[in-house]
C-alpha cells in the first residue's frame, strides 16, 4: 500500500502556507511518523528544502501522477509531538503568521535547516572540470560567487554542464566523548609485555594502565602524559579498541547546588498551595492568578506545589521573565529538585540549549525553568505551569510570531487539563481584571515570608527642589546621607538607572546640533567603555566628535545620564565603595549576569548600579538601601501603559530592600512626585493604584475595556509607506462597526530604523465578528507587494505602542 506524507515546507509565504503531499519511499515507510522533520524537493529544479510531516494519509482523492517522493527523512522521532502540532494550528491563527514559522519557533536554534548550495558538474569530459572541479565533482556557490563566475555557472547550468543542488544541512552538532576500551586480559597480559622492548616505558605505563582500566576516556589517558601516538600504536598491537559515545553538554557542570529542604508555611502559603493541588487533582484547567506582595514567598509556593506534582509522575514547567531569570532562580530549583531540571534560556549556548531541550524530549528532566520560548518545551503529562513576574512585557515576542507566553501556557493547560499559576505582586491590569470578572482566580499573600522582613519605608524626593537649591548632581542630599551611611554599616546598596551607556546624547551649545544615527530617526548615545558613539536600535557606532560636525563649534557636551556616567559620577563621590554595574554593556558575555550578582551576594561589592535587569528576582538579606534615581523615565513614554510600568518597576525595585532581618528603604527621586503611579508606589498599595488607573482606562478606551490591533507598515520610501497606510486604514473604515476606533495612520514612535521607514494603525474593538478575516486579507494582499520591499505586519494585543 502507498503510503503518503503532508508536509509544511520551509517557505513562508502566504501561497506555501499549506501541507504538501508527498510519496513516502519504501525504506522510509516503517519509520516516518507525524511531528518529524524531513527533507523534500520544491519548486522547480533541484531544490531540496525541511518540512515537518503535518499528516501521513494512506489513500488520497486527487491523481498522484505528478507527486513527488520526499528525498528523506532527517529525524528518528518526532521533533514537534501531535499536542505541538495543534498548537502550531492555534499561534498561527491568533499572531497573523506562518504555521512554519510557529514550528520553527519551537525547536531550539541548533535544530533550525541551514541550506547549502553547491555545484554539481554533470560533463566530466568538459574543461570546466580542471578549471573548478580537480578536487572535486562538487563546489560550494560560495566559491564561485568569490571568484566572480556567476555568470559562466549560469550560462553552463542552462548548457547542461553543471547543475545547482539545494542541500539541507543540520546545525545540531551533538557532543561527543571518546573513550578508551581495554582489550587487555590475563591471558595476553603476558605476552603483550613481552613484545615491548626494555625501554619503551610509555608503553609499560600504557599497558599496566589498560590491565587495570577496562573503559576510561581519552582525557584520563591524557593526564597520565600518554599522547595519542601512544594510544593509537596500542590500538595497532590489539590492546585497545576506541568508542565514541555521547555526552550532554551542562551548563551547570562546575555548580553546587546544595540540596534545600522545603520551609515552613504560612497560612496565606498553605491555602494558596491547597487550592492549586486540589484543582490540579481534579483535572481542571483553572488559571490562578496569585498576587503577592514582593518578599511573600511565592517562589516557595511554586516549588511545594511541584514538588507534589511530581510526586505524582507528572511534569511542571516555570516560565520566568529573561530579565529575571537570574542564577538565584536557577540555584532555588537545582537544590529542591537535582537532575529533574532543565533550564532553557539565552544565556547558554546553542549546543547547551540543544542538549536541555533534547533532555525533556526524552523525558530526563521532570521540570523546566526557562524564558518565554521554554512555554515550547516538549513536556508530557504537565501537571502545572506558572508564570512568574506575569505583567512582564519580555512575555510577548515582538517578531514574527508574535506570540504572548501566558496565552500559549493556558492553552496548553487546557489540553493537558492542569492549573496554570500567574503571579506577580503587581500584576497586568489585564489579568487583574480578568480576576474580578471570575475568569481567573485570585489567591493573594500579603505577608512576607521572612517573619521579621518588613516592607521598606519609601521616601519621595523632589528633583525640581534639589535643582532649586543648586543640587546639579544626579544624587539628591538624602540619597548621598544614606549611601554613606549604609557604606559605614557594611550593608549593601542597589541603585536603579534605566538607562544604559554613558549619556543619552550629545549636543551643540551653539547650534543645538545633536549627533544622529544616519540609519535610524534617533540621537546616538555616547558609550564611554570602547569611546564610541553607538545606536541602540541598528548597531551603528562612530567616533565622538570633538567639534561640532554642524557648525564646527567646541561646546559639544553630553546631555542625560547613563549608568556609565552615574557609576564614575558614584566612584568620585564615594572612593572606598565598592562598585559594580548590570546593563547590557557589561553583561554581553556569556556567565556575565551570575558573575555580576554571585559577586555581590558574596559581598564583594558595596553598590550594584544597574538598569531594570535589577529590579526583580534579586533576594539577598544584606541589601537595607534602594536608590531610584530617576523615576520618570518611563512615565514621559508616549504610551498608555506608561503610569502602570513605572508603579510595577518601582514596586519591584523597592522589594529588594528589607527582605531579612534588616529594616530597608526605598529614596525615589522623581520630578513628578504627585504622579498617582509614583505616590501609590510608595505605598505599595497596588489594589488602589489598579482602581484609579482602570478609571483612567476606561475614560480613555484602552484595554482591558477595549481590545487592540496594531498594524505595522515599512519600505525603505516613506510615501510608499504612507500610501500603503492610507490605503488598509481605508479598509478598516469601510469594514468595520462604527463602535470601533481607528488611530492613525502616524509614523511610529521612531519613524526610520535600519534605512526603514515606518507607519503604524492602532485599532481598538470591542466585538468585531469579521475583524479577523479582514485582516487576513490585509495579509493575503500585501504579500505580492513584499517583491517590492513592502512588508504588512499585525500585532494583536501589542505591548509596545511606541
Amino acid at each position: 500500500m502507498s503510503q503518503y506524507a503532508q508536509v509544511i515546507v520551509d517557505v513562508p509565504t502566504m501561497q506555501t502556507d499549506q501541507p504538501y503531499t508527498y510519496l513516502v519511499p519504501d525504506e522510509w515507510q516503517a519509520v516516518i511518523e507525524c511531528g518529524m522533520r524531513v527533507e523534500v524537493p520544491f519548486g522547480e529544479g533541484n531544490r531540496h528544502i525541511q518540512g515537518f510531516v503535518t499528516a501521513l494519509p494512506t489513500e488520497l482523492e486527487e491523481s498522484t501522477l505528478s507527486l513527488k517522493s520526499l528525498i528523506r527523512v532527517i529525524d528518528l522521532a518526532p521533533v514537534v509531538n501531535q499536542e505541538l502540532l495543534q498548537l502550531a494550528d492555534y499561534m498561527k491563527d491568533v499572531t497573523f503568521s506562518f504555521k512554519i514559522n510557529c514550528l520553527q519557533t519551537m525547536l531550539p536554534a541548533a535544530m533550525k535547516a541551514a541550506y547549502q548550495k553547491k555545484f554539481v558538474l554533470l560533463d566530466e569530459d568538459h574543461p570546466v572540470k580542471e578549471t573548478y572541479f580537480s578536487q572535486s565533482n562538487e563546489i560550494d556557490w560560495d566559491v564561485i560567487e568569490a571568484a566572480g563566475a556567476l555568470t559562466l555557472f549560469k550560462r553552463l547550468r542552462e548548457q547542461s554542464i553543471v547543475e545547482l543542488r539545494y542541500i539541507v544541512k543540520e546545525k545540531v552538532n551533538k557532543k561527543m566523548i571518546r573513550y578508551v576500551k581495554s582489550l587487555v586480559t590475563t591471558e595476553n597480559y603476558f605476552v603483550f609485555k613481552e613484545q615491548l622492548r626494555p625501554n619503551a616505558l610509555r608503553q609499560h605505563q600504557l599497558l599496566e594502565q589498560l590491565k587495570t582500566t577496562p573503559r576510561e576516556t581519552v582525557t584520563f589517558y591524557r593526564e597520565k602524559e600518554l599522547l595519542s601516538t601512544h594510544l593509537k600504536t596500542a590500538e595497532k598491537n590489539g590492546w585497545l579498541s576506541f568508542e565514541e559515545v555521547e555526552s550532554y553538554r551542562d551548563p551547570f557542570a562546575n555548580h553546587d547546588f546544595p540540596k534545600t529542604l522545603p520551609w515552613q508555611l504560612n497560612t496565606e502559603q498553605q491555602q494558596a498551595v491547597s487550592r492549586i493541588l486540589a484543582a490540579e487533582a481534579q483535572g481542571e484547567a483553572t488559571t490562578f492568578l496569585l498576587e503577592g506582595i514582593t518578599g511573600s514567598g511565592k517562589t516557595e509556593v511554586y516549588l511545594q506545589s511541584i514538588a507534589e506534582i511530581l510526586n505524582k509522575g507528572k511534569t511542571a514547567m516555570m516560565l520566568v521573565p529573561e530579565i529575571a531569570l537570574t542564577p538565584q532562580m536557577v540555584q532555588r530549583f537545582k537544590s529542591r529538585f537535582g537532575k529533574a531540571v532543565a533550564v532553557l534560556h539565552s544565556g547558554l549556548s546553542q549546543g547547551e540549549k540543544y542538549d536541555e531541550w533534547r533532555k525533556i524530549e526524552r523525558g530526563e528532566a521532570q521540570v523546566v525553568v526557562g524564558a518565554r520560548s521554554a512555554v515550547f518545551a516538549p513536556l508530557q503529562k504537565i501537571g502545572l505551569i506558572i508564570i512568574d513576574e506575569e505583567h512582564e512585557a519580555t512575555y510577548k515576542q515582538e517578531d514574527t510570531p508574535r506570540y504572548h507566553a501566558r496565552d500559549l501556557a493556558i492553552w496548553r493547560s487546557q489540553y493537558h487539563h492542569c492549573p496554570v499559576i500567574l503571579g506577580s505582586a503587581t500584576p497586568s491590569l489585564e489579568s487583574r481584571a480578568r480576576a474580578q470578572k471570575k475568569r481567573y482566580e485570585l489567591l493573594y499573600l500579603t505577608q512576607r515570608a521572612h517573619e521579621n522582613a518588613q516592607l521598606p519605608s519609601v521616601t519621595i524626593v523632589d528633583l525640581k527642589e534639589e535643582y532649586a537649591q543648586k543640587n546639579t548632581s544626579t544624587f539628591s542630599r538624602l540619597l548621598q546621607e544614606k549611601i554613606s551611611n549604609r557604606l559605614q554599616q557594611k550593608e549593601q546598596i542597589v541603585l536603579l538607572l534605566n538607562r544604559r551607556g554613558y549619556s543619552s546624547f550629545m549636543m551643540c551649545r551653539d547650534c543645538g546640533y545633536v549627533l544622529p544615527c544616519p540609519n535610524c530617526d534617533i540621537s546616538l548615545t555616547l558609550h564611554m567603555d570602547v569611546k564610541k558613539m553607538r545606536c541602540h536600535y541598528c548597531g551603528h557606532q562612530e567616533n565622538i566628535p570633538k567639534k561640532c560636525p554642524d557648525c564646527q563649534g567646541e561646546k559639544i557636551r553630553y546631555y542625560g545620564t547613563g549608568t556609565q556616567k552615574v557609576e564614575e559620577e558614584l566612584q568620585a563621590r564615594f572612593p572606598s565603595a565598592r562598585i559594580l554595574r548590570m546593563d547590557v554593556d557589561t553583561t554581553r558575555k556569556k556567565g556575565a549576569h551570575e558573575k555580576i550578582l554571585k559577586a555581590f551576594e558574596e559581598q564583594e561589592a558595596d553598590i550594584l548600579l544597574g538598569t531594570q535587569m535589577i529590579a526583580k528576582g534579586l533576594d539577598y538579606p544584606n541589601i537595607t538601601l534602594v536608590g531610584v534615581l530617576n523615576a520618570d523615565t518611563a512615565l514621559n513614554l508616549p504610551d498608555f501603559r506608561s503610569s502602570e510600568r513605572t508603579f510595577q518597576l518601582l514596586t519591584q525595585v523597592s522589594g529588594r530592600a528589607g527582605r531579612g532581618a534588616k529594616p530597608g528603604e526605598v529614596i525615589v527621586q522623581t520630578f513628578n512626585p504627585e504622579h498617582h503611579s509614583i505616590v501609590l508606589a510608595q505605598a505599595q498599595d497596588y489594589e488602589a493604584f489598579y482602581q484609579q488607573e482602570m478609571i483612567l482606562r476606561h475614560q480613555s478606551g484602552y484595554p482591558p475595556f477595549y481590545f487592540t490591533v496594531k498594524i505595522t507598515v515599512s519600505h525603505p520610501a516613506e510615501q510608499v509607506v504612507a500610501k500603503k497606510s492610507y490605503q488598509i486604514a481605508e479598509q478598516l473604515k469601510n469594514g468595520l462597526s462604527p463602535e470601533s476606533r481607528i488611530l492613525g495612520p502616524t509614523p511610529s514612535g521612531i519613524a526610520r530604523i535600519k534605512n526603514r521607514y515606518y507607519y503604524q494603525i492602532i485599532l481598538k474593538y470591542k466585538h468585531e465578528v469579521h475583524l479577523h478575516r479582514m485582516l487576513r486579507e490585509i495579509l493575503e494582499t500585501s504579500q505580492s507587494e513584499q517583491r517590492k520591499n513592502l512588508y504588512v505586519s499585525i500585532d494583536y494585543e501589542p505591548l509596545n505602542f511606541i
